[in-house]
């Protein structure tokens, strides 16, 4: 089976959608664990060692946001795929989400076939990411390993994942130019719907942190690295 070997942790309040989706990953071939309690599941993250965490946003107590900012600050475990379950649209809950390190959401109610073709499209984007070769650049040493960089000033920076992707991408390939369809489909995948504020949102929080000479703006077109 496609998803043998692979370890799940469905973090919800709601015993049904625990029952739910673990009835139709165990049947694919996943490992499941559950936990309809926040602080329950967080203690499930280092002692189950999860490769995906499927997490409901509006949890009580720990909320979805904080529980995923836990993960993502928490450097001694191999970070897992991050999904969100929401009941909710809104482009700055999506926002919210990303920018806390999530690779994707899904809307509630669930289909399963649904959750299956993300689970799959992500665990091929982890693994094409894995197995790639880091940038060698001039002015910035990228560190996939523990999501750091290191500026040639000295100073190093630990960045969310989603954030490291992005530079990552771009970086790549210093001087060329993506437009935002090609970074959504390169960094958060063909299957996930992430509006243009979000990459906007990334790209302007990378500048606060590298500074603004790294990335440009190409006017209507897109963004491009700069290996100055």
């Amino acid at each position: 089976m496609i998803g043998l070997k692979h370890k799940v942790l469905v973090i919800d309040d709601d015993d049904d959608i625990l029952e739910f989706i673990e009835y139709n990953l165990i049947n694919e071939g996943y490992e499941v664990k559950t936990s309809n309690d926040s602080k329950k599941g967080i203690e499930l993250i280092t002692k189950f060692k999860p490769q995906i965490v499927i997490l409901d946003i509006m949890i009580p107590e720990i909320d979805g946001i904080e529980i995923c900012q836990i993960i993502r600050e928490n450097r001694e475990i191999k970070q897992p795929i991050v999904i969100f379950l929401t009941a909710r649209t809104e482009d700055y809950t999506q926002i919210a989400g990303f920018e806390a390190g999530a690779d994707d959401y899904i809307t509630k109610p669930i289909r399963p076939r649904l959750l299956l073709k993300k689970l799959e499209a992500l665990k091929r984007r982890e693994y094409k990411n894995n197995n790639s070769l880091s940038p060698k650049l001039k002015s910035i040493d990228i560190n996939r390993d523990r999501y750091t960089i290191k500026l040639d000033n000295g100073s190093e920076i630990l960045l969310p994942k989603k954030e490291f992707e992005l530079l990552e991408f771009l970086a790549n390939s210093p001087g060329s130019v993506y437009n935002r369809d090609v970074i959504m489909d390169e960094v958060w995948g063909e299957e996930t719907i992430v509006g243009p504020r979000t990459i906007d949102v990334h790209i302007r929080k990378l500048r606060e942190k590298i500074g603004e000479h790294y990335i440009r703006t190409i006017k209507g077109v897109g963004y491009t690295f700069e290996d100055l």
